[in-house]
């Protein structure tokens, strides 16, 4: 555990503990384990460095979530450099499919509990420039990088001129780090997904539930993109989120998303990370309406269970007639990661007047054709991300099907009323075969 001192000459500390990025890549050492704040946070221009050193490696563990911009996603590194990804997203996905790297599953707000044991020889990530006082922000990605900082053996910041500085629990001072490098490139960026037909139809149906003073997680994509234009007519609207997104920027200049209502962070958004477009990561520097926290804590279920009228919002794969919900595997290859999906879930499940709806399309295009999403069982070798116990709403551009508390026969019903109309005579069928109806 390391702690900040204060010190009256930080920036001669600072300086002392500068280094060039080809100097830290060379202090890599074969067997050990690299982790890497994830998504935005990834220090691209010195994991480029320590790529560059690969063929002297063997056996080096990186570990990241969702990493963006990967320059070693290629078969040879094998047995150079393993890539183990937290939460697959497009940066890694066609390599881990291809074998080329490995996920760990988990649920995003118990990740810090799940590293515990995890030997950390490296923790690496980007940092804001510091402060007057010696202080540098984790700016977008806070998630875990805290314990990263008290946990890793050598704990090495790339200071970016282009990350936030951003309010909260996102604070590390040059005293805790043992080497500082310094690179200014642009950080990636996540396009905004247009809205269509489909996504705003679905919103249309959640809008309605949404009543003025709820607290809302909104995820990314075209569906969250859709219901945060929706909810612009709002009133007193909170955040209290995984990820802060571009749609969220829109919500508070609108004036539909106060704060004045939560039951804690009153008059602040909160988040764990943010991922979106220069324009995003711009407003959120020195934002004092914004607030970021750790996973641990923003994706609690008890503290999501605590916030005035929580509201859920997760996209999934495919759903069963039974409720169950998969929403990171096509079968058994990995095609994403449950995130804070089962979190929020949980925890808006337990709020009074909470509400969680988990929304797909109704049939998605596959190598095979037109499918439907709505399917009497999942798919063989499926990963279940949302168990059928646990749902509450689900929601395509056909309808709402309530799922807690229905029995099965009234669940069935319900999901073939809001598949699509071509494949509801099948449905039906297979779900008398199974005796659900």
């Amino acid at each position: 555990m390391r702690y900040p001192r204060y010190i009256g000459n930080w920036k001669d500390e600072y300086r002392n503990k500068l280094r060039s990025m080809t100097e830290i890549a060379d202090m890599i050492q074969s067997n050990t384990r690299i982790f890497s704040a994830g998504w935005g946070g990834d220090p691209i221009a010195l994991i480029k460095a320590i790529s560059e050193r690969r063929e002297t490696l063997e056996n080096v563990e990186f570990c990241s979530n969702n990493s963006l911009g990967l320059p070693f996603n290629e078969p040879r590194n094998d047995g150079h450099l393993l890539n183990n990804q937290w939460f697959l997203g497009s940066g890694a996905r066609r390599e881990i499919q291809a074998g080329r790297g490995t996920y760990t599953p988990h649920h995003f707000g118990k990740q810090t509990r799940d590293m515990e044991g995890l030997e950390i020889d490296y923790g690496i990530m980007y940092v804001s420039p510091p402060d007057s006082h010696g202080f540098m922000s984790f700016g977008t990605m806070t998630a875990y990088s805290r314990y990263l900082v008290d946990h890793a053996k050598i704990v090495v910041v790339q200071v970016n001129e282009k990350m936030p500085f951003i309010y909260g629990d996102t604070l590390v001072h040059v005293s805790e780090v043992n080497y500082i490098c310094e690179g200014n490139e642009p950080l990636l960026t996540i396009p905004v997904i247009p809205t269509n037909e489909k996504s705003e139809a679905i919103a249309g149906f959640i809008d309605e539930f949404i009543e003025d003073g709820s607290t809302i997680q909104l995820g990314i994509g075209g569906i969250p993109n859709a219901v945060a234009k929706l909810l612009a007519h709002k009133h007193d609207l909170g955040i209290h989120s995984e990820m802060f997104t571009e749609s969220i920027i829109d919500l508070m200049e609108s004036g539909a998303v106060n704060n004045c209502q939560k039951s804690s962070h009153r008059y602040r958004s909160v988040a764990c990370f943010a991922g979106g477009s220069e324009r995003l990561y711009n407003w959120l520097n020195y934002n004092h309406f914004v607030e970021f926290y750790p996973v641990s804590y923003t994706n609690d279920p008890v503290v999501i269970a605590k916030q005035n009228k929580m509201v859920s919002i997760n996209a999934t794969l495919s759903v069963d007639l039974s409720g169950q919900a998969c929403s990171e595997s096509i079968g058994p290859k990995q095609y994403s990661g449950v995130g804070g999906q089962m979190d929020f879930n949980l925890g808006a499940g337990m709020c009074p007047d909470g509400k969680a709806f988990l929304v797909v399309n109704s049939t998605a295009k596959t190598k095979e054709g037109i499918v439907s999403t709505i399917v009497p069982t999942l798919e063989k070798g499926s990963f279940i991300s949302t168990t059928r116990n646990d749902v509450d709403f689900i929601v395509t551009e056909y309808g709402v099907a309530k799922m807690r508390g229905k029995s099965m026969r009234q669940r069935a019903e319900q999901l073939i009323s809001i598949a699509h109309p071509d494949f509801r005579a099948e449905l039906r069928k297979e779900a008398e075969k199974l005796f659900f109806i």
